[in-house]
C-alpha cells in the first residue's frame, strides 16, 4: 500500500512518498524448521539409541543433547528474528574475527578437544562448541556485507580478492584441523557467493583452478583421504577396513526398498553403520523410512532452499538479499554433500546434515541462520522515500 503525504516548508514543499511495510513471517519457512528438527530429534534417538546405551549407559543421551540444541537453537532463532537484520552490517569484520578466534582455539592444548585425531572442537564445562560451524556463517555476514557495499565493483578481479583472502585463512584453519569436508563446504560457500554477487566466469575459472590443483596434494598429504578415496572407488575391496563405512550406508538404504522396515525398526543401527546419528543418519532415513521417506526429506529442504531464495528476492537492501542467498547457500551446500556421500555418489567425508543430524553447534547455528531469515523477510520492502 502506497500513501502519498504532502509536508509543507518555508520555503518549499516536500512530498513524502511512504511504502508500508509488505514483508511478512515467512510461514512455510517456520512450519518445514520445526518439521525438520522435531524429525531429526526422532531419527536421532532411533539412529543412536541402542549405541548410546552400550557406550553412555542411556540410550536418550543422544536425544537429550538433541533437544538441549533445539531449545538453545530456537531461543537464538526468535533472538536474530526480531534484530534487524541490518545492524549485523556492523558486525562484519568482528563476526570473521571471532571466527578466526574460535578457530586457532582448538589448537590449544587442553582447550581444544581431540576425537579420532582431529582436533574440531572446544572442550567448555557444559559442552562442546565446534568452531567451523560457527565460522560458515561469520563468512556469509563479511561477504555480504563487502559485496553490498562494492557490489558496482564486484566484476573487477581486485574486488573479489579480500574475500577471497578471508575465506582462504578460513579454510587454511580448518583443514589445520584437519577438516576437509568443511573446508570444501567453506570454499564452495565462498564461490557461490561471490558468483551470485556479480563475479565474472572467467574470474571463477581462474579460482578454480589452483582449487582443482591443491585437492589431490590435499589427498596425498592425508594417508587416510588416499584410503577413502579409494575405498570410494571400490569399497569391496576393502570390506572391513576403509570401505566398511560404505558398504554399510549401501546396506541401510537398499534394504529400506520404497517403503522403509519403519520407524526404530533400523538394523544397521546396532552398530553396524558408524556414526548412524550424526554424518549417516540419512542412510538410516531410508532405511527405516524408505525411498518414499527419504524423498519427502529432500523435498522439505527444496522448500526450506526455496523460501530462502524468495525472501533474497524481496529484501529491501542488497545485504538482506547476499545474506539469505548465503544461508540459502550453505544449506544446499551441506544437504547435497551429506547425501552425495551416504549414497556414495563422492567420497566419504564427514558432514552433518543440517536440523538433523546430532550435533547440538550445528543445529543452534542453523536455526540462527534461520532466524535471519525471517528478520529479512519481516523487514522486506519497508523503506520512506522523500520526493521534493
Amino acid at each position: 500500500m502506497i500513501k502519498l503525504k504532502q509536508k509543507k516548508s518555508k520555503s518549499t514543499e516536500k512530498f513524502a512518498l511512504e511504502v508500508s511495510q509488505s514483508g511478512k513471517f515467512d510461514i512455510p519457512l517456520f512450519i518445514v524448521t520445526i518439521v525438520l528438527v522435531v524429525f531429526g530429534i526422532i531419527m536421532v534417538f532411533s539412529a543412536s539409541s541402542y549405541s548410546a546405551a552400550y557406550h553412555q549407559g542411556n540410550r536418550y543421551y543422544f536425544m537429550n543433547k538433541q533437544i538441549i540444541g533445539a531449545v538453545a537453537g530456537f531461543a537464538a532463532f526468535f533472538g536474530f528474528m526480531y534484530l534487524d537484520y541490518k545492524k549485523l552490517f556492523k558486525f562484519r569484520y568482528a563476526a570473521l574475527i571471532v571466527s578466526y578466534i574460535l578457530l586457532a582455539l582448538v589448537f590449544i592444548p587442553g582447550l581444544g578437544l581431540e576425537v579420532y585425531g582431529a582436533r574440531r572442537w572446544i572442550r567448555l564445562p557444559f559442552f562442546t562448541l565446534q568452531p567451523s560451524e560457527i565460522a560458515k556463517f561469520g563468512l556469509i555476514i563479511f561477504t555480504a556485507a563487502y559485496m553490498s557495499k562494492n557490489h558496482d565493483k564486484m566484476r573487477k578481479f581486485k574486488t573479489i580478492l579480500p574475500v577471497l583472502g578471508a575465506g582462504s585463512i578460513m579454510a587454511l584453519l580448518i583443514i589445520l584441523e584437519p577438516n576437509m569436508s568443511i573446508t570444501m563446504c567453506v570454499i564452495l560457500l565462498m564461490l557461490s557467493m561471490l558468483f551470485l554477487g556479480g563475479m565474472k566466469i572467467k574470474h571463477f575459472i581462474i579460482i578454480m583452478l589452483p582449487i582443482f590443483a591443491l585437492v589431490p596434494i590435499l589427498i596425498i598429504m592425508e594417508p587416510y583421504r588416499m584410503n577413502r578415496l579409494v575405498a570410494f572407488l571400490n569399497p569391496w575391496a576393502s570390506p572391513l577396513a576403509e570401505g566398511y563405512q560404505l558398504i554399510q550406508s549401501f546396506y541401510s538404504l537398499g534394504s529400506g526398498g520404497l517403503f522403509g522396515l519403519g520407524l526404530f525398526n533400523s538394523r544397521q543401527k546396532y552398530m553396524f553403520l558408524p556414526f548412524a546419528e550424526s554424518d549417516f543418519i540419512f542412510s538410516i532415513i531410508g532405511e527405516e523410512l524408505g525411498l518414499i521417506g527419504a524423498g519427502v526429506v529432500i523435498l522439505l529442504f527444496i522448500i526450506m532452499i526455496a523460501r530462502a531464495i524468495v525472501i533474497s528476492q524481496r529484501a529491501q537492501d542488497r545485504f538482506g538479499s547476499y545474506l539469505a542467498s548465503g544461508i540459502a547457500a550453505i544449506i544446499a551446500i551441506q544437504v547435497l554433500i551429506n547425501i552425495a556421500v551416504v549414497t556414495g555418489s563422492i567420497p566419504p567425508t564427514g558432514l552433518p546434515l543440517p536440523f538433523i543430524s546430532a550435533g547440538s553447534s550445528s543445529l543452534v547455528v542453523f536455526l540462527s541462520g534461520i532466524g535471519i531469515l525471517q528478520s529479512i523477510s519481516i523487514r522486506s520492502h519497508k523503506s520512506i522515500r522523500s520526493l521534493k
